[in-house]
């Protein structure tokens, strides 16, 4: 039997027979490692602890204290379970995939009646049962007459239908929970007892067609979460109550800032708090492009096919783009254009037009783009999703010797912005490549090491994100996280080399021949819709000064006071700040909690006291009591606290 060498973490190395497990080679090193491994990587792929190992390789032995393929583990042995658990319970519902996904896992059913809550408890009870027999999983590799055999006995014609779409030559892998058995590629824990039974929980239902295509059938997608532990299931619980009450929807009807209407699906009707928020924040970035030496552009919404043909979006993004067909006068077919879904092909033809000079470059053309694309309606989600957005767009038109300099320009002005709006962290990834794209691979190897080559230059940690770049070239995505902890992915980086050749864009060199730029598509916010979205969620509407919609309430506690409400509410506004009087006839109690809802930050009660010391009692949102100031002092107090950051 031929012989394999296995490279340990610590840099030794062992020889073993060629079909060797991981299991085996756990039992071969000590009992211990082998009672607690759970899984292998090998050369950095994941491997399940009972798969023969063919080849030689670097090796590590997983176990539970291994927080990312533990997780990955039982979130996927979890989608088994209660997947087995549904059929115990109703044997006639049909069953089809069940990733792991963020925190948890999904599982898609077909089945005649909607699952309800109480449906939900009766599954949880039933995978504990399953947990708690410690049953073993096993493993075997089939051929494709043989797994369609099997499941057209079972009457499973969505695991068949999934066989046929797997390319030929491909294993097809069998598992079983016990004597429940599902198609996958694994890997998976080694019993049912080794997943925590105490730390996951189903969360809800939602509807989901088959493969994403609403042409075929609905089904039901059961969604759970799953951690290491009871204490890490309760935090992540106590989050999602959290992140319920932030809600932007919620508060974004409460705070009267914007709704949306079946009459135009995924597009936002901003009332006028929502779009004071908006103006805040694209006077913001604006005034940040102007000092790092961007020059603002506006490009059409509504281009002609043709554009969108040459620049390949007509071929990739098609089935994302709205179309608009137009009766030409005279013409005997329609003109095809469609609304842009993103702003690039435009900029190059601002770029294209006159003839450029290394000394022009690096240029920085930027846009607050309207964009449009087409989301399913399943995919919408209020602000963060959906069909018509603004980006605050760039392209930064450079030599390669310039990349690494703007790579190192662009990081520092995101972390800067994040920074005033809110965000002190971020993190960095390198997405690679995609199975679909445009351009040579020695192209592609370029572009991805100038990007690799910026960010280390920068010192900055980073990680890979295999096959997930766009189809012209790598980026980097930057993702914040907010103030209960969640990531969100907004600013990235883009490195182009194909669009630039596609479209003609050249510039006369130092040596006086046409070369082509290098075309870098960034973004810090991402779309405006979007970010006000996390805005609004990571401040639980409670938005600094600055940027609060509704800045101060001046409200009278007798209407003896009235006449000097007004006059102090005139002040403010003359010194740049949103005032509004609340003359009511209510009490002073009620008019702080009905603004306090609306999460107004500064609220002025005025009595007689206040109009006869020409004084203002001010009372800041969530804070306990409040504080008597002059008028003239408190007009320069909160100048002060609403002068934007990058202003101060």
């Amino acid at each position: 039997m031929s012989q394999i060498s296995l490279t340990f973490p610590d840099g030794n190395s062992r020889d073993y027979p060629a079909g060797i497990t991981a299991a085996e080679v756990a039992a071969s090193i000590a009992p211990s490692l082998a009672k607690n491994a759970i899984s292998a990587s090998l050369d950095g792929a994941h491997i399940d602890l009972a798969w023969p190992i063919q080849n030689s390789g670097k090796i590590a032995i997983n176990t539970m204290k291994d927080s990312a393929p533990a997780l990955e583990l039982i979130r996927h042995d979890l989608a088994h379970i209660m997947a087995r658990a549904v059929q115990e319970i109703w044997p006639d519902v049909k069953v089809t995939i069940g990733p792991v996904r963020d925190q948890g896992w999904f599982y898609d059913f077909d089945r005649a009646e909607p699952f309800t809550p109480e449906d939900l408890g009766q599954i949880e009870a039933k995978m504990k049962q399953i947990i708690a027999a410690r049953e073993p999983v096993r493993t075997e590799v089939w051929d494709r007459a043989r797994a369609i055999a099997h499941y057209e006995a079972q009457n499973e014609p969505f695991k068949v239908e999934l066989i046929n779409r797997i390319p030929e030559g491909e294993d097809l892998r069998m598992y079983w929970h016990g004597d429940w058995q599902d198609l996958c590629r694994g890997p998976h824990l080694q019993n049912t007892g080794q997943v925590p039974a105490d730390a996951f929980k189903l969360t809800h239902v939602a509807g989901a067609y088959w493969l994403g295509d609403a042409s075929r059938p609905m089904l039901q997608r059961i969604y759970g979460v799953a951690f290491r532990n009871r204490d890490d299931l309760k935090a992540h619980m106590t989050m999602l109550e959290e992140a319920a009450k932030r809600d932007h929807r919620k508060l974004g009807k409460e705070m009267e800032l914007f709704h949306f209407q079946e009459e135009a699906p995924g597009m936002v009707f901003w009332h006028p708090n929502g779009w004071s928020i908006y103006r805040e924040l694209e006077a913001y970035m604006r005034r940040r492009l102007i000092r790092a030496d961007y020059k603002e552009i506006k490009t059409p919404q509504v281009v002609d096919r043709i554009l969108w043909e040459k620049s390949g979006h007509w071929e990739a993004y098609r089935e994302n783009m709205f179309i608009v067909e137009v009766d030409e006068e005279g013409a005997k077919e329609k003109r095809i254009n469609a609304l842009k879904p993103m702003n690039c092909p435009c900029h190059v033809q601002v770029y294209n037009q006159g003839l450029k000079s290394y000394r022009d470059l690096p240029l920085r053309l930027a846009e607050f783009g309207s964009c449009h694309r087409y989301e399913s309606s399943g995919s919408m989600h209020g602000l963060m999703r959906v069909r018509g957005f603004v980006q605050d767009d760039a392209h930064i038109f450079c030599t390669e010797d310039q990349i690494q300099a703007e790579c190192a320009g662009f990081i520092e002005l995101l972390s800067s912005v994040y920074k005033d709006l809110g965000f002190e962290k971020f993190d960095i990834k390198l997405s690679t490549r995609p199975d679909i794209r445009v351009g040579s691979d020695e192209i592609w190897d370029k572009a991805e090491a100038a990007l690799a080559g910026a960010i280390e230059h920068l010192g900055l940690p980073y990680e890979v994100n295999p096959g997930d770049g766009a189809f012209y070239g790598p980026k980097l995505d930057f993702k914040l996280t907010d103030a209960i902890g969640r990531e969100w992915q907004c600013g990235t980086f883009q490195c182009d080399f194909n669009l630039p050749d596609r479209l003609g864009a050249e510039f006369v060199a130092e040596d006086g021949h046409k070369r082509m730029p290098v075309m870098l598509h960034r973004a810090v916010l991402g779309s405006f819709e979007r970010f006000i979205g996390i805005l609004i969620e990571n401040y639980a509407g409670k938005m600094p000064l600055w940027l609060a919609p509704r800045q101060i309430v001046v409200a009278s506690i007798v209407s003896g006071a009235d006449a000097y409400v007004n006059e102090v509410v005139q002040t403010l506004r003359k010194a740049g700040l949103r005032a509004e009087a609340d003359t009511r006839n209510e009490k002073i109690n009620y008019k702080v909690r009905e603004h306090s809802v609306g999460k107004v930050p500064v609220i002025m009660a005025i009595g007689m006291k206040e109009v006869e010391e020409r004084s203002v009692s001010v009372r800041r949102l969530d804070k306990q009591g409040s504080e008597a100031l002059k008028l003239e002092d408190a007009v320069q107090l909160l100048c002060s606290e609403a002068t934007p950051p990058d202003m101060r």
